[in-house]
């Protein structure tokens, strides 16, 4: 009796803990930008399922097993991001042998001037944080792309006429870091349900058209969307749908490679 009580725990202590995945067949993919990237999404049971071959990693610095939420950085803010549903929707198209890695960077109401400065805010210093966890990412696997989604806060008068360089400029400190100058981009619109909708459509208008200077980048369509109520964030229902655009528009530039 006492001898099977000790397997039984052995079996579950074993199997609580994510296998790590093996580096040439792994995908690693960061996500960057501002709230609506960290997610702001009610988190459903739906969100909370895991799977074998979706890996992150934790406040703690450790390799685990992926789910909802991703981002750890504001435990008072935290919601559902776009990342899972990301790594589901890219499972369905790609080998049964790929892996993937999410990597969370995404600080809510960070600005382009603090990402380029390197700020330190709400605790953390954005592009040494990013560069620290692709550090960390690139013992697992290869960096395949970066999600990106930030304007926002450069939705105003004083900002938004330095965006598209300051956004060149942290792209290419991106892929410096990326070790690849060819490191692919993936831009999402800011929603349209802002209660200041003119300002956020001038940054729209220069996210539409960012490829035209970077061509390693795409835009992901959000205008359909719609917000939790507080007209900035995309509600669950958007962050799922946001997730599953993502993929497909990184599907499409693999297939143009």
């Amino acid at each position: 009796m006492k001898f099977t009580f000790f397997i039984c725990i052995v079996i579950l202590s074993t199997t609580a803990f994510a296998q790590p995945p093996v580096k040439p067949n792994t995908w690693v993919f960061l996500l960057a930008g501002q709230s609506n990237m960290a997610g702001r999404g009610i988190i459903e049971p739906q969100d909370t399922i895991s799977s074998e071959r979706i890996f992150t990693i934790n406040a703690a610095g450790q390799l685990t097993r992926a789910k909802e939420p991703l981002h750890f950085y504001e435990p008072t803010r935290t919601g559902l991001d776009c990342g899972m549903s990301f790594a589901f929707e890219l499972l369905k198209h790609i080998p049964d042998s790929v892996q993937l890695l999410i990597v969370p960077t995404a600080i809510g109401g960070s600005s382009l001037r603090q990402w380029t400065g390197d700020s330190l805010y709400r605790g953390v210093h954005l592009l040494s944080n990013f560069r620290e966890k692709a550090e960390w990412a690139k013992q697992y696997g290869t960096i395949k792309g970066i999600l990106w989604h930030q304007g926002e806060s450069d939705a105003n008068d004083k900002d938004t006429p330095f965006f598209h360089q300051r956004l060149t400029n942290l792209f290419r400190m991106f892929r410096g870091i990326t070790g690849d100058p060819n490191t692919p981009i993936l831009l999402g619109e800011l929603g349209s349900y802002s209660e200041t909708q003119d300002a956020w459509n001038k940054i729209n208008t220069m996210i539409r058209d960012f490829p035209e200077s970077d061509p390693q980048t795409a835009v992901v369509t959000t205008a359909d969307l719609k917000d939790n109520g507080d007209k900035v964030h995309f509600n669950a229902a958007g962050q799922r749908e946001l997730g599953k655009r993502y993929a497909q528009v990184f599907l499409t530039i693999q297939k143009q490679k």
